[in-house]
């Protein structure tokens, strides 16, 4: 085995698990998992710790907004309550704000469902980038984020491998090329592999981690 093929294995094997599932959410293509999804995207896109995102995630989904219509009809208090006692302090009124008109777009202009989203995009990439930035707080960031996780129920967008995963990859002294490390990652779902990457990218002790493992 190569070096670079047992670093890659190392870090899958330790740290390959997606956001979605960290946060609990069993990703499916139906508007429950999907609108979680997009949440736990734009909680994840803010200058926070990945874990402090999660934690907020899970509390919006105990405290029953579970999709774009229970989150448009909960409060603002409600939102600002659910997000601090996820940590989710730094922006919690903020970011209540745009939970809460999120919720209304997705709810005026895709009945609150993100497969309409989808189909308005029509199998471009690209294209389903730009409508995901039209949500309130789903910069570039958020959209990747969202495309990175989703590609296990949306054929059409994987393989994905973006700018953060490719950063993660350097950081650990593999190829920077997708085609190059999905080929090095063997069966390794591409969701799993992306969101292995990123923690590499974003968690130094991810990297230390994976070399020991590897040596």
């Amino acid at each position: 085995m190569s070096d670079e093929r047992r670093v890659l294995r190392e870090l899958v094997d330790a740290h390959g698990r997606t956001y979605a599932e960290e946060a609990g959410i069993r990703l499916a293509d139906t508007p429950q998992p999907l609108y979680r999804l997009l949440v736990l995207s734009v909680l994840l896109s803010a200058r926070i710790r990945a874990s402090v995102a999660v934690a907020a995630a899970r509390e919006l989904h105990a405290a029953g907004m579970r999709d774009a219509r229970r989150t448009a009809e909960a409060s603002w208090q409600q939102r600002v309550d659910a997000l601090g006692r996820g940590g989710y302090r730094r922006y919690d009124e903020r970011t209540a704000t745009m939970l809460g008109e999120g919720a209304g777009l997705l709810l005026d202009r895709w009945g609150g469902d993100l497969r309409r989203l989808r189909a308005e995009a029509d199998g471009d990439v690209d294209a389903l980038r730009r409508l995901l930035q039209e949500v309130p707080g789903l910069g570039p960031a958020g959209a990747d984020i969202f495309l990175r996780e989703v590609q296990r129920v949306w054929p059409e967008v994987a393989p994905r491998l973006d700018g953060k995963a490719l950063q993660g990859a350097g950081r650990l002294g593999l190829p920077e090329d997708p085609d190059r490390l999905l080929r090095l990652a063997g069966d390794t779902e591409p969701a799993v592999l992306a969101a292995a990457l990123v923690r590499a990218a974003l968690d130094k002790a991810v990297v230390e981690d994976t070399r020991r493992r590897a040596a």
